[in-house]
């Protein structure tokens, strides 16, 4: 077997243990007030984290291109409150847009 299939079985299994683990643990350590507040902030570091590394990432190298743009029109529909599919939407077209224009990479 390859050194390659033997890594993705291997993590694959490792991922399994760490999500099984998730739900063996007690309620009741759960449910403490400081555990409560950091599990809750969780989904937002991940999500932070994944938009960061698809905007600036190209590879192994940061870029700055269409995609940064497109993030900053997202944060301007945001703050204007407008619908989350018109942010998704607008942040696309607007870089793609970009990208047409030859604005950017």
């Amino acid at each position: 077997m390859e050194a390659r299939w033997v890594a993705v079985i291997a993590s694959s299994v490792i991922a399994f243990i760490l999500k099984y683990s998730g739900n063996i643990v007690p309620a009741r350590y759960l449910e403490q007030p400081k555990i409560k507040s950091i599990t809750s902030l969780v989904p937002i570091v991940m999500l932070s984290a994944l938009v960061v590394v698809q905007t600036f990432a190209a590879g192994q190298d940061l870029v700055i291109d269409a995609r940064l743009a497109g993030l900053v029109f997202a944060i301007i529909l945001l703050l204007i409150r407008a619908p989350f599919i018109v942010v998704v939407f607008g942040a696309a077209a607007c870089a793609a847009l970009l990208r047409y224009f030859g604005l950017t990479n």
